[in-house]
């Protein structure tokens, strides 16, 4: 049953995400634990709604805005989805390459440029489906912060207080983190991503269809799609809420409120893995960028793609959707080369995840929209109770911009 939602779940977990999360643990404590748990919901909520697009319409949300909408509509958000896109590209590979150096000797520069043109070739060379199935087994040393919770004391009476009772502040450093939180959980890319794969399903088994053509299909597929996400996005989650506590219980209680270097993130492995720490801490960087990256990379080709109808498919070979591929390594040396104007790659991490919080509020206005129109949707359009959900998302992602924003 799981497939694209587990898949979303663990690359939402990205570089960008560990920096993320451990940045916020640091800064803020047990401050922001409660946002994984009110996140949840929403961010289930509107890649259900993403994955539903393309397994009802057979489409992916670029395609249906170029159907359905005005083309600036559909420029505009492809647009800013690719800007977004290849910021968090440059983040992720830069961290890495940064990673790299606590175990490696050599220049930063070296392992990112390693990094960014691996990348490249695996997803160029390789069907994603293929390779993906042996790098999201390094995604298990994610599970080393859940390991460290449990070896470390943590007053759980102030964990659970902090989660029941947050203290919400109104200054500008705050809502940065909020937004950056909110924008790595509930991410503009992996709405398109989704919904993509849902349609690359579609195509690659045999006797499938989209739910429009084929409606006596929607009660199993729909549901499979409601499992698929739900549980995937709770691995997320989990990943997350943990990497948050574990930061807070190892640096923030020791002062270290400030991560300015792979090296200071890492040392919130030691009490689980000791002198191990950096290795453990460079082979989650390096999993999850891994998988990470052809969802970065894929999900913008994907929208240019069906923005400009090319043929476009990771499961095709290179020759035969020639204008995704150049799409997709375009997008992903645009990445590595912002690491060459020497970006700070932990700072980076973090602001693509503010970046992608912006981003993310116009496009799920844009989805909401959509799935209720049954000229896109059919009879399929969405039922009551995922429609509030994806609406309190859509809104809670707009004000937490506009607190930005405002302060």
């Amino acid at each position: 049953m799981l497939g694209p939602g587990l898949i979303t779940g663990a690359s939402d977990d990205d570089p960008s995400g560990i920096g993320t999360y451990s940045q916020v643990g640091a800064q803020f404590g047990y401050g922001m634990l409660w946002t994984m748990l009110f996140s949840y919901p929403l961010m289930a909520a509107i890649q259900e709604i993403s994955a539903r697009i393309g397994r009802v319409t057979g489409f992916g949300i670029a395609a249906n805005l170029r159907k359905y909408y005005p083309r600036w509509v559909l420029y505009a958000i492809v647009g800013s989805v690719l800007v977004a896109n290849v910021i968090n590209l440059g983040a992720d590979i830069g961290a890495m390459g940064a990673a790299a150096t606590l175990v490696l000797p050599g220049p930063v520069l070296l392992y990112t440029t390693g990094f960014g043109l691996l990348s490249v070739s695996l997803q160029v060379l390789v069907p994603y489906s293929k390779y993906v199935h042996y790098l999201k087994w390094l995604t298990l040393t994610l599970f080393a912060y859940i390991g460290t919770a449990f070896v470390v004391r943590i007053p759980w009476h102030v964990v659970t207080m902090a989660i029941v009772r947050p203290s919400i502040s109104l200054n500008r450093d705050y809502f940065a983190a909020l937004v950056a939180v909110l924008g790595t959980t509930i991410s503009p890319y992996l709405f398109l991503w989704q919904a993509s794969q849902e349609v690359e399903d579609v195509t690659a088994n045999v006797g499938e269809a989209p739910l429009k053509n084929a409606p006596r299909q929607a009660q199993e597929q729909l549901h499979r799609i409601k499992w698929d996400t739900y549980i995937g996005m709770a691995f997320s989650n989990a990943v997350a809420f943990f990497i948050i506590l574990t930061a807070a219980v190892t640096l923030h209680a020791t002062g270290a409120t400030n991560i300015a270097t792979a090296a200071q993130a890492a040392k919130a492995l030691q009490p689980v893995a000791g002198r191990l720490a950096s290795s453990l801490f460079l082979a989650g960087i390096v999993g999850t960028g891994l998988l990470a990256v052809p969802v970065l990379a894929g999900s913008a080709a994907y929208g240019v793609g069906e923005a400009f109808r090319w043929r476009s498919s990771l499961e095709r070979k290179p020759h035969q959707a020639k204008r995704f591929y150049a799409t997709l390594t375009a997008v992903t040396i645009a990445g590595l080369s912002l690491t060459f104007i020497h970006l700070d790659p932990i700072k980076a991490l973090f602001w693509a995840a503010v970046v992608n919080g912006l981003v993310a509020s116009p496009l799920m206005v844009v989805i909401m929209l959509m799935t209720s129109n049954r000229k896109v949707m059919g009879k399929f359009t969405l039922p009551i109770g995922l429609k509030i959900f994806g609406w309190i998302a859509t809104a809670t992602m707009f004000l937490a911009s506009i607190g930005l924003l405002a302060t």
